[in-house]
């Protein structure tokens, strides 16, 4: 029997709550596979189940098919579609005899991620449904069946629903935090993430394959990594790292992902200028929290970039300091990276690889012939199963590869000076569950350096992929001869930039004779890649070391000389490269690291923490220099806070000067949320702090109009 069908009632807003989708939106419906939601139907006169026809059907992508999963056909009565991976049931609360049913539609907790039209029919004989408009179909994480599925509701809420974190930059001894902004609940956001879905390579070469694939999280992810880079598609972010911005900002500009991806999709998909690995790293993290996989940043510091691939970075001195090669082999300062929360049956039939993902959208190597890397298993890391997909290899050796030290001499020729087999990898990081204190997943990753167990690990490693013999010192940290020479670099103030620094370099000796040694000290602007980007100065000196007595060499490195080459770099390298006069052979280096603390700015929120309630943002600065700044700004952002960026300018600030800028607010969502301020000007670059705001929701409140 053909009838005709009156209202249908998506219920976006409940169903949208149900399926924890509600901050996206409230206006168009967005479920998680595998869980039920429903959809009312209100016919002129009663409805009945056993007999009446009401059939449904959702697709996704070009040439939808049952056959790729991106087609279902469903219904009732009961039976029909009975091959469908859709299911539906008549709700309790339809009211039949008036013509009002509900149903219970669920999903598969495999159906493919993305926009699905959805129609309806209800009789055999017609050849077109009545469309019922779009639902959106996310990954469910609250989903035992879905391949992402996270056990614990405080993970869920952190790596899923959190629209803010924390991502540590600096070095192993200098670590600091960098509040973001990830927003992945903001207007337009997931329509962004499903339009770098739709335009990414595979999906323009086989379009119906690649909607099909979205089912699973592990190809999803390994898409996102390669569309968060502009390397070799039409991706979001291109990379620099030599400090000419030139047509765009530097990647430090940036306080969170969603101007990045507002930008991609006004630009046309034309790339936006420019990103670095805790960018790339932080946008992805959005990608995927938007997309309902879990995801967290994660910071490798003294980070391995081994590009021959045989878990081993060669560092090269000379009398002035690090030495530029010509292999693209660093250890940088800190890498970061995400982790993401899957499934791995395609690795085990049991639980052996699922958990957490090693992901990194950042271009480095090519994987498969794209620029990507991952999803690998941590657990493969751990171990040393490199035979692993995704790019097990190169995660294992950004934690794990040995460093070699050599000294170049002046003719060209090079000696060994040690092999350090346990300063990469350094207190890998990630923001703790629920608070915005710093955790240490070292472990996760490697076994403690100096034991048995990392040793073994690590030389297994290194026989699948070099084929090679163990490497000998299982058990030592350093492989060097013995030193009659100690050395070290000791900081004797904190390091402040717009202050100068002062560090001694302290040398001691239990030779029995005094030696005359040539001590050349240098200082050099380094990018956080490793790479040496400028000259600061350089001492040479003569001096007698006695035995068993210090001999100190002081070191004094004024801002006035420094201050210029760290604006567009991270760190500063001090080196001493020292030679004992009457035995050329005799060369010891010792190096420091060492990243100054900005001058403080501060944020704080001022006024009642409720939804829809006027609030102030108050920043403030001081000039910490003997000198004006030129060209100030002050910018902040804050997803559920501000709907966009607020900014005011200063054309100069005097020596000493205090700026406090207040700016209003109305916070629109609820939540734990944060308020991110950002400080320019001539002689600092993108000074940055963050407040955190717990916004308290009001049930009734109506939102103010645009």
């Amino acid at each position: 029997m053909d009838f005709d069908i009156g209202k249908v009632e998506l219920h976006c807003e409940k169903n949208n709550t149900a399926h924890n989708t509600n901050d996206i939106s409230v206006n168009r419906l967005i479920v998680r596979r595998g869980q039920s939601f429903l959809v009312t139907f209100d016919f002129h006169g009663p409805f009945r189940p056993t007999t009446d026809m009401l059939e449904l059907m959702v697709e996704t992508g070009p040439q939808p098919s049952e056959a790729l999963g991106t087609r279902s056909v469903f219904g009732i009565p009961e039976g029909r579609g009975k091959a469908s991976s859709w299911k539906v049931e008549v709700h309790p609360d339809s009211v039949l005899l008036e013509g009002s049913i509900t149903l219970d539609i669920t999903s598969p907790a495999d159906a493919p991620v993305g926009e699905y039209s959805l129609s309806v029919k209800t009789s055999a004989n017609a050849t077109v449904g009545r469309s019922l408009g779009k639902l959106l179909l996310l990954f469910n994480p609250w989903c035992q069946e879905d391949w992402v599925h996270l056990p614990e509701e405080e993970e869920r809420q952190e790596y899923v629903m959190r629209e803010q974190g924390l991502v540590y930059k600096g070095s192993d001894k200098y670590i600091s935090s960098l509040a973001w902004d990830f927003g992945q609940f903001e207007d337009d956001i997931v329509d962004i993430c499903l339009k770098m879905l739709d335009v990414n390579p595979k999906c323009l070469r086989d379009p119906a394959k690649d909607f099909s694939a979205r089912c699973n999280p592990i190809y999803v992810s390994r898409v996102v990594s390669a569309m968060i880079n502009a390397n070799d598609d039409g991706g979001v972010l291109l990379g620099r790292w030599d400090g000419q911005y030139n047509g765009g900002v530097s990647p430090s500009h940036w306080n969170g992902s969603v101007e990045v991806l507002r930008r991609w999709l006004n630009y046309g998909g034309y790339p936006v200028k420019y990103g670095q690995c805790w960018v790339f790293a932080a946008v992805m993290c959005t990608v995927l929290r938007c997309l309902g996989i879990p995801c967290r940043v994660v910071t490798n510091f003294q980070s391995a970039h081994d590009t021959d691939k045989n878990l081993t970075i060669d560092d090269f001195f000379s009398d002035y300091g690090v030495r530029p090669k010509q292999s693209q082999d660093s250890v940088w300062n800190y890498h970061v990276w995400v982790e993401a929360w899957m499934r791995r049956p395609d690795l085990s039939g049991d639980s052996l690889y699922d958990g957490w993902q090693a992901v990194d959208p950042t271009p480095q190597e090519k994987s498969t012939g794209v620029y990507c890397c991952g999803p690998a298993p941590v657990k493969a890391i751990l171990q040393g199963h490199i035979d692993l997909k995704y790019d097990v290899p190169f995660v294992f050796a950004e934690v794990n590869a040995d460093r070699v030290t050599w000294m170049v001499f002046a003719d060209g020729s090079k000696k060994k000076i040690l092999t350090d087999t346990g300063s990469v990898g350094q207190n890998i990081s990630t923001k703790a569950v629920g608070s915005d204190k710093r955790v240490d997943i070292t472990a996760n990753y490697k076994y403690a350096e100096g034991t048995e167990k990392e040793r073994t690990v690590y030389n297994n490693a290194a026989n699948r992929v070099n084929n090679l013999e163990e490497k000998e010192n299982s058990n030592g940290i350093l492989d060097r001869k013995p030193s009659d020479v100690s050395m070290k670099i000791v900081e004797l103030t904190k390091p402040l930039s717009g202050k100068d620094i002062d560090l001694k370099l302290v040398l001691n000796s239990d030779d029995r004779e005094t030696r005359t040694l040539v001590i050349h000290v240098n200082v050099q602007a380094m990018r956080y890649t490793g790479i040496p980007s400028s000259k600061i100065q350089t001492e040479l000196k003569e001096q007698k070391l006695r035995p068993n007595q210090d001999l100190i060499i002081p070191i004094h490195i004024p801002f006035s000389v420094y201050g210029e080459n760290m604006r567009e770099s991270n760190s500063i390298k001090v080196s001493a490269v020292v030679t004992d006069k009457d035995n050329s052979d005799a060369v010891y280096i010792t190096e420091k690291d060492i990243v100054p603390e900005n001058p403080s700015l501060t944020i704080k929120a001022i006024g009642s923490e409720l939804q829809y309630s006027d609030m102030m943002a108050e920043v403030v600065f001081e000039n910490p220099l003997s000198e004006g700044l030129r060209d100030c700004s002050i910018t902040v952002t804050g997803s559920g806070l501000l709907t966009e960026t607020m900014e005011a300018r200063f054309p100069f600030l005097k020596q000493g000067q205090r700026l406090r800028v207040k700016m209003p607010f109305t916070p629109y969502r609820p939540g734990p949320k944060k308020l991110v301020a950002n400080f320019n000007c001539d002689q600092f670059r993108n000074i940055k702090a963050s407040c955190n705001v717990d916004i308290l929701p009001v049930t009734s409140a109506v939102p103010p109009l645009p």
